[in-house]
Formats: structure tokens, sequence, C-alpha cells
């Protein structure tokens, strides 16, 4: 092959995205935690965009739908209110609590997939009434999670999914009173 048919370098926002499609197929649970580590490798060996794409090419699709992420080294993360929320949120705090008030948020798509990643702190989050959660998916190193199901829910709400890791601390779940 000579040097005009070679795929083009890669540089480090193109292996960021990668590494990143990798941990949400991790997280979202198409990949083990060992295919997950060679993804990993292979991602962050390649050289040439090649080498990247097919590094990637059996992992899911990116998902659809708007994508925020929330980040904080230290110090509380809170949202409250009237807020939107997109269809896919990252929140990442490595010392510090966080406080998720979904009650008064503006669902983008009627669902949200929260991608929990918190290391020394606990989590709150309040759901409206009628929401329906699934938080089989977060893994917490220390504390049992804890959910108040909501009195006279029908249930035909919003859905919150909740992935990732929660380190030193416990992740707690309830529905807004009104």
């Amino acid at each position: 092959m000579t040097s005009e048919e070679r795929s083009p370098a890669i540089g480090d926002v193109d292996r960021n995205a990668a590494v990143e499609r990798v941990q949400a197929a991790y997280t979202g649970g198409y990949l083990t935690h060992d295919e997950m580590q060679q993804q990993l490798d292979q991602v962050l060996s390649a050289r040439t965009r090649l080498d990247l794409e097919v590094a990637v090419a059996a992992l899911p699709a990116v998902p659809l739908g708007s994508t925020s992420t929330i980040n904080a080294a230290s110090g509380r993360i809170v949202r409250r209110g009237s807020w939107r929320l997109p269809r896919y949120l990252k929140v990442v705090s490595m010392y510090g609590r966080v406080r998720l008030d979904l009650s008064q948020a503006q669902f983008e798509d009627g669902a949200v997939d929260i991608d929990l990643n918190v290391m020394h702190g606990g989590v709150k989050i309040t759901l409206p009434r009628n929401a329906v959660v699934d938080f089989d998916g977060v893994h917490t190193e220390w504390k049992d999670s804890r959910y108040k199901p909501a009195r006279n829910s029908t249930g035909n709400g919003p859905h919150v999914r909740l992935t990732g890791v929660i380190g030193f601390g416990r992740l707690k779940i309830r529905h807004a009173r009104h």
C-alpha cells in the first residue's frame, strides 16, 4: 500500500469519541467488562481512521437524540425547577453530591437515559409522580440503592433509565409528591 492509499491518521478528538462510544456500549449492557477492555485496547492502539472504524464497527450505532454531560471535579451538582432534560444525560462527579430533581423537567423524548459516574458522594433523584424508573444498571460499590415508589402512580409518565457506577455513596430515588 502506498502512502496515498493509506487511511488518514487520527487525533485525540477521534480517539476520545471512539472511547466514549465503547464506554456507552458497556454502560448500555452491550459489552461485558472483558469485551470493553478489548475494545478500548483496540481503539487506543488505532493509528488510522480505518483502524478506528474497524475497532468500533461491531458497536451499536450512536444513539439518536441530544446528549449532555454535567461534570464536576468537586462540589455539588444540582439541577431543579424547570429545566430541559436531554434524551441522554451523563453525570460525572469525583467529589460531591448530585441532586437531580426531574419533577418539573421538560423531557425531550418522554424518556431519559442517565449515566452516573460518581466516585465520592451520594446521588438523590426526584422523579415525576407517574414516572417509571429502571435502576438495575447502576452498580454501587459501598452502599445499596434506596427507592421509594410513588403511591397510586399510574406509571404512564416518562421513563427514566439509570446506569453507571457510584463509588462511595448511596443512590436514593423517590417520586415527587404532587
